[in-house]
């Protein structure tokens, strides 16, 4: 036991709370690189992009895998667009108008990309239409991927960024010195008040990411029966 711990004798159960909340967050970036590396397949696969996939840095800082993240959720976003850009120019104004109305059903949708999908990538498969559709035809999934990024963004930013990913495997009281630096029961009340913060966001954020990438390997794994 520190010595401090006789002045503050609840901050023993403190470092294993910080302890299990770190975890969690590590969970949830995991799953994250996990589903962002599922994406990138599906459209590399599918839509012929050349996206790179993602790793999570061992020994770097929870802001840096959150910006690891972030920046392959953009370069996504850039082929987003280029197929949303593609699809605007090559559809005329009603047809596309549709790809945007959410009451509009998806096999619909995935008809009229089947049009002129064959114009943009060269080739016409329904899987390729289905991930467009998912893409491009779905602000749902859009606004599921606009609030990881921004939660994400949001942590890094915060007092856990520079925790390293790695502490975890140092031991309950080398994690407490390496994120905090010192046993003060206000910096261990701090610390677990921000991760309990994040954590239920960064959760909730994670999990519907998960689930909309999973829809969209779903849909192209039917497609291709």
């Amino acid at each position: 036991m520190a010595h401090s711990d006789f002045l503050y004798p609840e901050n023993p159960r403190r470092r294993q709370e910080v302890n299990r909340l770190h975890q969690q967050l590590l969970d949830c970036l995991s799953d994250s690189f996990h589903a962002t590396n599922k994406l990138i397949g599906v459209l590399n696969t599918h839509l012929g992009c050349t996206l790179a996939s993602t790793e999570m840095k061992r020994d770097g800082t929870i802001k840096e895998n959150c910006d690891i993240i972030i920046q392959a959720i953009m370069n996504i976003q850039n082929e987003h667009q280029k197929v949303d850009e593609a699809l605007k120019e090559k559809l005329e104004p009603t047809l596309y108008r549709k790809l945007q109305d959410i009451k509009e059903r998806e096999t619909e949708k995935i008809a009229i990309v089947q049009k002129v999908i064959s114009v943009i990538l060269g080739e016409a498969t329904s899987a390729a239409s289905a991930v467009a559709v998912k893409l491009v035809g779905s602000n749902v999934t859009t606004g599921i991927i606009n609030k990881l990024v921004t939660v994400l963004a949001q942590i890094g930013a915060s007092l856990l960024g520079s925790i390293g990913i790695a502490v975890l495997g140092l031991g309950i009281d080398m994690i407490f010195r390496a994120i905090l630096g010192a046993v003060e029961k206000t910096q261990l009340q701090a610390a677990i008040k921000s991760y309990e913060k994040h954590l239920v966001e960064f959760k909730s954020a994670s999990e519907k990411y998960h689930h909309a990438i999973t829809e969209v390997t779903d849909i192209v794994k039917h497609q291709m029966k």
